[in-house]
């Protein structure tokens, strides 16, 4: 998945009009308005970094002549200490946009880290896994974006990108036959043809789904000798829907659940429960910074920060 620019700007803009960037109070009194700097943004644990292009978004938004020059690219891993970016031009905006910048980087890297540490645990198994809607509100694109970061893949990325009819569904139209019959007369009377998934719960759900030839069957909190029988009944029948494993899928658990047969797992944890990474942003006072992201001295040699030196 790809951030489209306008995406990026809709982002900052919110978070930025939030925060009153246009207004920050402490800032314009207390730093001097000629003061230039250069900002080292590092990482304090290890991870997968991602939302780069988010912070250079956030500088482009507040001062244009501000520098972001990046170390790493989204979705590589880092280690503590690792530089991440360099970021130079006045303090007074490279301070005011400090907290924006981080707040998207961090979380940002938090989902991409821990998509990635459940793409570990999944190993060598042929599954996909997916993310959710349980997203940030406002946020889902960069959500989304992050999960991709991170190894994983996502699913649909809003209401109308496919049909899933879930429990609350099925129960207001009276079951997973006349739920699935009467999407389908939805799609013919809209020339719309959309993809259906069926969340179910019981085996005999599953096999009332797969009849009704639905493309994707959730298997919502389902044990996986349960899980085992529906692959078993689908690979049997002849049947192609695909297999979604869902419902409070963890670390310790999703390596078995992704051994069942099933064709992917959601976890809606990687986007509404992972942790943000820890980043900081470190600035100095310098004149005038050379591309390794050092300061010139007063007879023209080079000092670089040791902050920017944990490459």
């Amino acid at each position: 998945m790809n951030l489209a620019i306008e995406t990026i700007r809709a982002a900052v803009r919110a978070a930025l009009a939030e925060d009153h960037a246009e207004s920050d109070v402490t800032t314009e009194w207390s730093v001097p308005s000629d003061v230039r700097v250069e900002a080292v943004m590092i990482a304090k644990q290890a991870g997968r970094v991602a939302g780069l292009p988010v912070m250079e978004g956030v500088y482009d938004a507040i001062d244009a002549s501000v520098a972001v020059r990046a170390a790493v690219v989204d979705g590589d891993e880092v280690r503590p200490g690792q530089v991440l970016a360099w970021v130079s031009g006045p303090a007074r905006s490279i301070i005011t946009g400090e907290r924006a910048a981080l707040n998207f980087v961090q979380r940002m890297s938090g989902i991409a880290t821990l998509t990635s540490a459940f793409v570990t645990a999944i190993g060598d198994h042929d599954v996909k896994l997916l993310d959710t809607r349980k997203t940030a509100p406002g946020l889902r694109a960069l959500d989304k974006y992050a999960v991709t970061c991170g190894g994983g893949t996502n699913h649909r990325l809003d209401l109308n990108a496919m049909v899933l009819l879930k429990e609350n569904h099925l129960a207001a139209a009276g079951g997973v036959r006349p739920a699935v019959r009467s999407v389908r007369d939805g799609m013919a009377a809209t020339g719309r043809h959309l993809a259906v998934e069926v969340e179910v719960t019981t085996l005999a759900e599953a096999y009332e789904a797969m009849d009704c030839q639905v493309e994707w069957i959730m298997l919502d909190n389902m044990s996986v000798d349960v899980m085992r029988s529906v692959v078993e009944q689908r690979d049997a029948s002849g049947s192609d829907c695909r297999l979604e494993a869902s419902g409070t899928i963890n670390l310790e658990t999703v390596a078995d659940i992704a051994a069942s047969g099933v064709d992917a797992l959601s976890v809606g944890a990687l986007t509404h429960s992972a942790p943000a990474l820890d980043i900081s942003l470190l600035i100095s006072p310098f004149e005038q910074s050379d591309h390794r992201g050092g300061r010139s001295t007063a007879n023209g040699s080079v000092t670089v920060s040791s902050r920017a030196t944990n490459l």
